[in-house]
């Protein structure tokens, strides 16, 4: 079940930084070209400024030259493992609605297209 991407959001997960939460989450965002970039939360003692995994992935690739992805895997300790964020949906809709998402717990894995997770997303076409 577990593959490479998963595997990849697992290793980075244990880098998190969370110690107000205790709620370590990691993720790995994979580019058309098959690159693949991760990101683990970042809590802050003001709690609005924590970023999430699925931002920090997201910042990465942009930093790293990638604008189009296939799929990001989100990883946490908990189970049934649940998709990303409201927050996150947005970031990850500004790159293509046709991204599959993958949540992976300790013990099982569940699979969405962001489509699903997000319809009628606000996007640059609801700009006008």
């Amino acid at each position: 079940m577990t593959d490479a991407l998963v595997a990849r959001a697992r290793d980075v997960m244990a880098r998190a930084h969370a110690p107000y939460s205790r709620f370590p989450v990691g993720a790995a965002i994979e580019a058309l070209d098959g690159t693949v970039f991760v990101g683990c939360n970042v809590e802050n003692a003001s709690y609005g400024l924590t970023i999430c995994a699925e931002r920090v992935a997201v910042g990465a690739a942009v930093a790293g030259g990638a604008r189009r992805f296939r799929r990001i895997a989100v990883t946490t300790q908990v189970e049934p493992p649940g998709p990303p964020c409201g927050a996150c949906r947005q970031v990850l809709a500004e790159f293509g609605l046709d991204l599959e998402v993958i949540a992976a717990g300790p013990q099982s894995e569940r699979r969405w297209a962001l489509q699903a997770l997000l319809p009628d997303a606000f996007t640059r076409e609801s700009l006008g």
